[in-house]
């Protein structure tokens, strides 16, 4: 039997693929870069566990224990814990690691999939070494909305100083347990709460790191030490969902 699709029946389906082609491209190519600005000698900062969301997910707070959830970001630097609970609070978040270790001098990128509408907020964390459960994060689940409401980027970088570098509280101060100078496998729990705090960095001074050189803290309140930079570009429309919604709203023969 040969059949024509109906104009309606045609538009329907064009509908259909127009409304999944405006849902993709609600999404954009975010690009994070991240650029160490510690002096030659001194902190390096693990890879970076970063986070779009709702503004629903909150990995720590400050003034009380550490959680689950940062404790191994903290001490060793992964997000084993971090991006499963990121995942649990907020299932349609986008979610990743931008890099490894990245050494004073170096940086490190990574691109994402993120819908800046439904999407609009970031978090972050990781370690800062030599430590024994120092790192970088944001307290608050909304305190960065790097997309404004038409979608748009409204972040385009974040400068850390050293007085936002945490102490999770969680291990105890110890060099031979500390990552990048000791083994960090040999802690001792500490049972404090999370706090800012960069001093402690100085206390490292003179000791040899796993980078080959030796550590020199010279971190100040004011200190500049970490950049992170966000660029973000559309998603070209496939040419041939073009084609089709042409072909379809133009309508055409099938033979069943």
């Amino acid at each position: 039997m040969n059949y024509t699709p109906s104009l309606a029946k045609n538009a329907a389906l064009a509908v259909g693929l127009a409304l999944g082609s405006a849902t993709a491209q609600a999404n954009l190519l975010l690009t994070v870069n991240v650029h160490n600005l510690a002096n030659p000698t001194g902190v390096a900062v693990g890879g970076l566990h970063v986070g779009f969301h709702r503004g629903v997910f909150d990995g720590f707070n400050a003034g009380t224990e550490a959680g689950t959830a940062i404790v191994p970001v903290a001490e060793l630097g992964s997000g084993s814990a971090w991006l499963p609970a990121l995942a649990a609070a907020d299932p349609t978040a986008t979610r990743g690691t931008v890099g490894g270790v990245v050494l004073p001098g170096q940086s490190s990128s990574a691109t994402f999939v993120v819908n800046p509408l439904q999407n609009p907020f970031f978090s972050y964390a990781a370690m800062v070494v030599p430590s024994n459960d120092h790192f970088i994060g944001n307290d608050s689940p909304t305190a960065l909305r790097l997309f404004n409401a038409a979608g748009e980027l409204a972040i385009t970088n974040l400068t850390l100083k050293a007085s936002q570098i945490w102490d999770a509280g969680s291990e105890t101060f110890d060099p031979a347990a500390a990552a990048f100078v000791g083994n960090a496998a040999l802690r001792t729990a500490e049972q404090g709460v999370v706090t800012t705090d960069f001093a402690e960095f100085a206390k490292y001074d003179g000791l040899p790191t796993a980078a080959g050189y030796s550590f020199t803290s010279g971190l100040r309140a004011d200190t500049d030490f970490y950049r992170i930079d966000f660029s973000a570009t559309q998603i070209p429309e496939p040419g041939a969902m073009t084609l089709a919604l042409a072909g379809l709203l133009l309508g055409g023969a099938a033979t069943w």
